[in-house]
């Protein structure tokens, strides 16, 4: 019978690392000494001889929207922590064990940091196999699967499919500045179409708050407050309109004011308090 030879997993890297430099001896040497500036020492020296490698490895992800010099940043970080957890004892040669950890790294910097909308990492896992399932399914006709059909593929609910469908539109943020499709050509972008603050409702709620408490006012308070800020009369003209002295009128006008004032606070009016 014939023997079936399976490829081993470490074939995957088909790189054969000519840059990896010769630091067995360093590497197990490295467990054996304590936390401290020697440690320290030691394991920046080895980071320092395998960086090249780890720089290759961040540049096979140029091209996918992240900064190259970010990507390596990660696959250092990445480096780093393979150095800190690699055990010689267990015969398995450093680039075997770092290659992934970098990897890993790189590709937990895209999933933390390259999505401009927070998604959380279940829902950004979604959207990985629902991508992979779309471009798998894509037979060049130009109709998208239906998310009955990528649930079958994905052995995914339904409901998780939507997720990882609406997810793929979180990945990057659409720009203010996108032109809107028109047919009249009228240079209209995105932007274009966000409500703006408006000043008038805040003087929508300013009124119902001070209504029922101008309502409780006597009659000639009221016509003075009216006329005064609905209609900015000047203090001369109410007198004039009342039938009563300007002094009078900035008094009706201020103590008026201070009642209203103290009842939409919540705070015990002067004049109640008088009166009680």
């Amino acid at each position: 019978m014939t023997k079936t030879t399976f490829p081993q997993r470490a074939q995957r890297y088909r790189h054969d690392h000519a840059d990896a430099p010769d630091t067995a001896e360093d590497l197990a040497r490295l467990p054996s000494i304590p936390e401290g500036p020697e440690h320290t020492e030691l394991a920046g020296s080895i980071v320092e001889e395998w960086l090249p490698m780890a720089h290759r490895l961040a540049a096979k992800y140029r091209g996918r929207g992240e900064n190259l010099d970010d990507l390596r940043q990660a696959a250092a970080l990445g480096l780093v922590k393979a150095v800190e957890r690699y055990d010689p004892e267990r015969g398995t040669a450093f680039a075997t064990f770092a290659v992934p950890t970098i990897v890993g790294e790189i590709r937990r910097h895209f999933r933390d940091y390259s999505w401009q909308l927070h998604v959380p990492r279940r829902v950004q896992e979604l959207r990985n196999t629902v991508r992979d399932a779309l471009l798998s399914m894509d037979t060049g006709s130009g109709e998208s699967p239906s998310v009955q059909e990528i649930a079958e593929r994905t052995r995914l609910d339904v409901e998780d499919v939507v997720a990882g469908m609406k997810a793929m539109e979180g990945y990057r943020a659409l720009s203010l500045d996108v032109p809107l499709e028109s047919d009249e050509g009228d240079g209209f972008v995105l932007a274009d179409t966000l409500g703006e603050r408006e000043p008038a409702y805040e003087t929508v709620v300013a009124k119902e708050a001070v209504r029922s408490s101008i309502g409780a006012l006597p009659e000639r308070e009221r016509r003075a407050l009216y006329l005064r800020y609905f209609h900015d009369m000047s203090q001369s003209r109410i007198a004039e309109d009342l039938g009563v002295s300007q002094m009078h009128v900035s008094r009706l006008l201020s103590r008026s004011c201070d009642r209203v004032r103290r009842e939409v606070d919540g705070e015990p009016c002067a004049a109640a308090s008088q009166a009680a």
